[in-house]
């Protein structure tokens, strides 16, 4: 499952909880935590790509991966008073497998072959306000949905003539789901800030509609014209369930300086002991996570281009809720990144920046049977801080 969180935040190792304004001046969409929206002064959007490479390995094998995909695109406005909205589309997971064995019966070779494809993705709506002289609450309203397939298949070679056949599982997934946080920012010696932030999630339910179809499929020494289906032999009414989400707690601070630096961290928990995707399957566990990050901008007025850079670095480490073969599954990533700002409009204050962020993590350990997995992950992000919907003083 992926955090909502914008490159960014990842470049600083997932803290979000605590983060209001990036440096204690400019505020940057955080969907993690809805109170920081009413931190915004300007119109902002922002909209980015992600790119994951993975190397998996066992005691006898490996494997490589890519995949390049959408990552975000959020909007928030100013409201004054009344705080600030933000809405946007942010991906909430993916799925994407393939496993293969090889096996012999009375002489004929076959071979076993599981993929799995799809995602979900999370529209969310969130509202935050300023209750009192530093205290903030706030609110997303979101709403879940996609699909997700697994495909089991046996093959036999194309000289057999015989068909082969596809069990194709499809979860068609959707739900709202409804998070909030709350931040205290204190202000001392005017250029220092200290925020408090705390972000969590109920039991949230979706619903699970299922469908299965078992199906014949003609071989071919094409692997084009591979595996085109021939007919359906069996589908299975669609079954309705419900899926329990996990509870999440999140709490972090960070500190600032006004223009310069901003350093903090995030404590994370999420029980996901009532979430199962398919019934009888193993139950999971709950997560553990701290990261820590921050970021340094040498000198925004500076006329030298690299001291107006923000340079980000970030640790995370999770105990996740998968427990396998007597082993815990752990995942650890160190973060960098960079915001490069573009030109700034010198009459609205208009300015913009590409963000980008590098996760270079491990999960798992190649013990007891387990995988090993190494990956990169890329996020590029754009990000317009403009006034909107504002009325022109002059003709």
């Amino acid at each position: 499952m992926r955090e909502d969180l914008l490159p960014q935040q990842r470049a600083m190792g997932g803290i979000s909880t605590g983060v209001r304004t990036l440096d204690g001046l400019y505020y940057n969409t955080n969907p993690s935590n809805p109170a920081s929206y009413s931190a915004a002064r300007m119109s902002i959007f922002d909209a980015g790509l992600y790119g994951n490479f993975t190397q998996l390995n066992s005691t006898t094998r490996s494997d490589n991966t890519a995949d390049f995909a959408f990552s975000h695109i959020t909007m928030t406005f100013p409201m004054k008073r009344f705080g600030g909205i933000s809405l946007g589309i942010l991906p909430y997971s993916d799925v994407g497998y393939r496993t293969e064995s090889q096996e012999t019966i009375n002489s004929s070779v076959f071979r076993k072959v599981f993929t799995g494809e799809g995602g979900l993705t999370k529209a969310y709506a969130g509202w935050g306000v300023r209750l009192v002289k530093g205290l903030s609450i706030g609110a997303n309203v979101s709403y879940l949905f996609g699909t997700l397939n697994d495909y089991s298949r046996v093959e036999f070679p194309v000289s057999s003539g015989a068909l082969n056949v596809q069990q194709q599982d499809k979860r068609e997934i959707q739900g709202i789901i409804l998070d909030y946080g709350l931040q205290y920012e204190h202000v001392f010696n005017k250029e220092y800030a200290v925020t408090l932030g705390y972000s969590g999630s109920l039991n949230n339910d979706i619903k699970d509609r299922s469908t299965t179809f078992v199906t014949r499929l003609a071989p071919s020494a094409d692997p084009e014209n591979a595996n085109l289906p021939t007919d359906t032999t069996f589908q299975s009414p669609r079954e309705s369930r419900h899926l329990t989400l996990p509870l999440k707690h999140n709490v972090g601070f960070t500190l600032a300086r006004s223009g310069r630096w901003l350093v903090g961290a995030d404590f994370k928990y999420a029980d996901w002991s009532r979430f199962q995707v398919r019934t009888g399957e193993n139950r999971l566990r709950k997560n553990y996570g701290v990261a820590v990050g921050g970021q340094l901008t040498p000198d925004r007025t500076s006329f030298k281009y690299l001291n107006q850079i923000d340079y980000r670095l970030g640790f995370r480490y999770n105990k996740t809720q998968y427990f396998l073969n007597d082993q815990n599954i752990n995942d650890m990533a160190v973060s960098v990144g960079v915001g490069l700002p573009l030109a700034r409009n010198q009459y609205t204050g208009a300015f913009s920046k590409i963000n980008v962020s590098a996760e270079f993590g491990q999960m798992g350990k190649i013990a007891n049977g387990l995988l090993r997995e190494r990956y990169i992950n890329i996020n590029i992000g754009f990000t317009l801080n403009d006034r909107w919907f504002v009325r022109n003083q002059f003709n």
